[in-house]
């Protein structure tokens, strides 16, 4: 079963960057395969000379996008893709699909590996990027407006999940963290936005909150190799799961058994009597 890494996935990537990689200066820079560079137009080379001998000073996160910001005011945007991980080891990491790596002035190396090259990095002169400005705070964020995001699904007649998917209302949400949230809040993927009472928007922002935060502290959603954190441990919050994933399976709420129904281009996992459409 692959996937996006959803928000708790990027987190805990996120965490153990910042143990390693801050305050660190990228001392070599060596790009195994430009594929991954597909979106630094400047090419391969300019890569490199533009990150040579600058130090990261600090590790940042909007959604499931990470970003380094230099010690110049330049960002190195790092996009996971469906299968990219980034990896820290003593020495040059073996893994076949290795694309790029950093040797740092501890000596440790910072590699991108990335089997399906969906993902990739670039460097963007501007902090925040500007590539991911447009994309909203998540609920994790202490800035985030839970009011404001209540006031805006007023507007959207269009099913709750979308919603929570979109990342212009809401970022970090996947498709797991939708459909756990939506269980726990006892509602339908497809019900109207605008359907929703207050409380009920509420309830369900705390909801994916709660399943997020839990979800982090088990080291994220790990369903096969391709989604580790920098030591390449998997996350065990796969064993936690209520709805994502149990089709078939009894709801643990009421003992029917769960469904999964078509939604754009993937599934949706829920209960037909504890969600009822």
């Amino acid at each position: 079963m692959t996937r996006v890494p959803e928000l708790p996935e990027v987190e805990v990537v996120r965490r153990g960057l910042d143990t390693h990689l801050l305050g660190r200066s990228l001392d070599q820079i060596v790009v195994e395969d430009s594929r991954s560079l597909k979106r630094h137009l400047a090419g391969p080379q300019h890569f490199i000379d533009r990150l040579s001998g600058r130090q990261v000073v600090a590790i940042n996160r909007r959604g499931k996008y990470l970003w380094w910001t230099l010690d110049d005011g330049a960002t190195v945007v790092v996009h996971l893709g469906m299968s990219g991980q980034v990896l820290i080891s003593d020495a040059k990491s073996e893994h076949r699909h290795v694309r790029l790596w950093f040797v740092l002035d501890s000596g440790q190396v910072v590699s991108f590996v990335d089997q399906r090259i969906f993902g990739g990095m670039f460097v963007d002169e501007h902090d925040p990027p500007a590539a991911i400005v447009h994309i909203a705070l998540d609920p994790l964020d202490p800035d985030f407006d839970r009011d404001g995001f209540v006031a805006r699904l007023s507007a959207k007649s269009v099913g709750i999940k979308k919603v929570l998917l979109d990342q212009n209302m809401v970022s970090g949400i996947g498709n797991i963290y939708a459909d756990e949230a939506l269980w726990r809040a006892k509602l339908h993927y497809a019900q109207p936005a605008n359907t929703l009472a207050r409380e009920q928007a509420l309830a369900l922002l705390d909801h994916a909150r709660d399943v997020m935060m839990q979800a982090l502290d088990q080291g994220g959603t790990s369903f096969d190799s391709l989604y580790v954190n920098v030591n390449g441990e998997s996350g065990y919050f796969s064993r936690s799961l209520e709805a994502y994933g149990r089709a078939g399976e009894p709801c643990s709420r009421c003992g029917t058994p769960m469904v999964r129904e078509t939604f754009m281009n993937r599934g949706s996992h829920f209960c037909p009597v504890c969600q009822r459409s």
